[in-house]
Order: C-alpha cells, then sequence, then structure tokens
C-alpha cells in the first residue's frame, strides 16, 4: 500500500520571509515536495507570475469559488483575499507526494480542522524589530499599511502554540535546513508508518 503524503503548512505573520523561505526549499535540487499554489486578490508584486506565485482573481472569481466550496482553506487578510484550491492538494496526497502549502495564518487554522494529520510549521521573525524592517525593505507599503501589518503581526503570533514547530528565519538557508529536517522526522513518525510493517508481518 502506497504510503499517503504528507501535507506540510508554512505560515507565519506577513514580512517574516514565508514566500523567501518556501523558494529557497524549491530550489534545491533534492527539493521533493509539491507547492500547492494559492489563490488571491491581492495585485501582483513586481516579478510575481500568475500560475507560479500565486493564481490571481478578481474578488468575484474568488467568492465564486468560496460558494462552490473548491478551497482548502480561505482568508481575508488586509483587505485582500488568500486561499488554498482543494482538489489539486487532495489529489496530490492520495498519490504519496508530500504537498506543501505556504498560507496566512487564518489559513492554517483552517487546514488544521479539515486535514488535522498535516505537519503545522510557525515561521517566526528574530525581533519584532526585524519583522518591522522587512516589510519597510519591501517599499511597496505605505505608512498605514506597515502598522496594520504589524498589529496583525503581534496577533498572528500569539498563535504559534497551534502549530506543531516553530523554526526562525534567522537566516534562509538554515530555517530551509531546519524545515527539511522536521519533515525527514515527521516521515519517520511511528503512526504514520506503523499499519505498514504490520502489513508486513501478516504477510509472513
Amino acid at each position: 500500500m502506497k504510503e499517503k503524503g504528507l501535507l506540510i503548512v508554512l505560515s507565519g505573520p506577513s514580512g517574516v520571509g514565508k514566500g523567501t523561505v518556501r523558494k529557497a526549499i524549491f530550489s534545491r535540487p533534492d527539493a521533493r515536495y509539491e507547492y500547492s499554489i494559492s489563490a488571491t486578490t491581492r495585485a501582483p508584486r513586481a516579478g510575481e507570475k500568475d500560475g507560479i506565485d500565486y493564481f490571481f482573481k478578481s474578488r468575484e472569481e474568488f467568492e465564486q469559488l468560496i460558494s462552490q466550496d473548491k478551497l482548502l482553506e480561505y482568508a481575508e487578510y488586509v483587505g485582500n483575499y488568500y486561499g488554498t484550491p482543494l482538489d489539486y492538494v487532495k489529489q496530490t496526497l492520495e498519490s504519496g507526494k508530500d504537498v506543501f502549502l505556504e498560507i496566512e495564518v487564518q489559513g492554517a487554522r483552517q487546514v488544521r480542522e479539515k486535514i488535522p494529520e498535516g505537519l503545522f510549521i510557525f515561521l517566526m521573525p528574530p525581533s519584532l524589530g526585524e519583522l518591522e524592517s522587512r516589510i519597510k525593505g519591501r517599499g511597496t507599503e505605505t505608512v498605514e499599511l506597515i502598522l496594520n501589518r504589524m498589529e496583525a503581526a503581534r496577533k498572528e503570533i500569539e498563535l504559534m502554540n497551534l502549530y506543531d514547530y516553530i523554526v526562525e528565519n534567522d537566516n534562509v538557508d538554515n530555517a530551509v535546513d531546519r524545515i527539511n529536517a522536521i519533515v525527514l522526522a515527521e516521515h519517520c513518525r511511528s503512526e504514520r508508518i506503523a499499519s505498514k510493517y504490520i502489513k508486513m508481518l501478516e504477510a509472513e
């Protein structure tokens, strides 16, 4: 019997570097995850491409996905929707492949309710000061939006205990190493694979 894939959920406060860490994970030659691209109503940032970084949707298109129950999770964050297409995730996990989600904290809570056996990792900034510097460093945010994001970040960090692991993003390569090590360990967890070896004993 093929082992079902592992759903890996990476989230954390806005500006912590989720996208940067995710891209670094997938840029390594030994990357073995399938990336589930999120849908969003926010405008693309410089260099982002539809169907690669996100599925960019109008508000009307996104709300149609909600009404058709075609999202594993969705959230409205700082005026924009973000969500994960459901069918792709289910089919990929059943095929035995790991699915990697990079999503907002609100969305991660919904996924935990629907797929509690997933692996939930919270990406933490070294400090709030460093987080604010990273948000300002984008050069795309107004002063008001930076304040909104920092207030939202404080509330999100308070929810870190809902996750299985906390990884500090002090350095991108270090964060990638830690995440890959966590996933490897989870694949060896007894409750995930014991049934496979019990069947082996029964076949003798």
